[in-house]
């Protein structure tokens, strides 16, 4: 089997990235995982399947799934519009 890359989204809070690798370290075949904890975006690198990685991340508690494109234009409207709605003002009076 070849080293591969997959791409998960996971929903990361508060000490969920030490849960993470805490479960992943149990697998074999494991080289690297990358954390984007703000985006939710997990990129594990090595000889595992992807589906025994997606089991172990669940096992530990964690709500996981593949990334797919329609994450990252997800991922992309919510940043765009956070930062669009930080300097909103309504008749002279900030709203957030």
């Amino acid at each position: 089997m070849d080293v591969q890359s997959v791409e998960l989204k996971v929903e990361m809070v508060g000490l969920h990235e030490k849960r993470l690798r805490k479960c992943l370290s149990k697998l074999k075949g494991i080289e690297k995982v990358e954390v984007d904890g703000q985006g939710e975006k997990v990129v594990v690198t090595g000889y595992a399947h992807r589906n025994k990685i997606l089991k172990a991340i669940r096992r530990g508690g964690l709500k996981a799934d593949f990334w797919s494109a329609h994450n990252e234009l997800l991922n992309a409207y919510a940043v765009s519009t956070a930062s669009n709605y930080g300097n909103l003002r309504f008749n002279n009076f900030n709203i957030f």
